[in-house]
């Protein structure tokens, strides 16, 4: 019987077979699925915030997108994945105020999204598919066997990715 992992802000959980994860409530949070199609091993990363760098009290990596990408990366080949063929899949970073700005701090959800990506790139993950930006919240559920992303949001369809 497969089982869906939940994984819940600034956290990550690791996975295979026919089990998933998911994170409820992405608002200007990132959910970050990586896996590796071969082997069926991937895992799902809840960060809040895109640079460990710039807060003083960084201790828990997986809040940061810098370190919770290194982190997950790290559990996936732990647990037998080839970091050679990682893929990526990002959603969230919705701009969940009405009001715009160009206040760093307003934007997170934006900020969150560009250092994901910076990040897998950096590390040579390709990004397959992203949902993000808009002004809405999503829910997620990544099945690290078949690659899928399921996005749901209150008032819109749920898409899979």
């Amino acid at each position: 019987m497969s089982e869906v992992i939940k994984v819940g802000m600034a956290a990550m959980a690791v996975c295979s077979g026919e089990d998933a994860i998911t994170t409820l409530g992405l608002g200007s949070c990132i959910g970050i699925a990586i896996r590796d199609p071969e082997s069926g091993i991937g895992g799902l990363v809840h960060i809040m915030l895109p640079d460990s760098t710039e807060i003083r009290n960084n201790a828990n990596r997986p809040k940061f997108a810098d370190t919770g990408i290194e982190d997950l990366v790290s559990e996936i080949v732990k647990k037998g994945g080839s970091r050679n063929r990682l893929v990526a899949k990002i959603a969230g970073g919705a701009q969940m105020f009405a009001f715009s700005s160009s206040s760093d701090m307003i934007r997170i959800g934006e900020r969150n999204a560009l250092a994901s990506k910076k990040k897998l790139e950096e590390m040579k993950i390709p990004l397959l598919a992203e949902d993000t930006g808009k002004s809405y919240g999503r829910t997620v559920v990544f099945y690290p066997k078949t690659g899928d992303y399921i996005i749901r949001s209150v008032g819109m369809p749920e898409k899979v990715i």
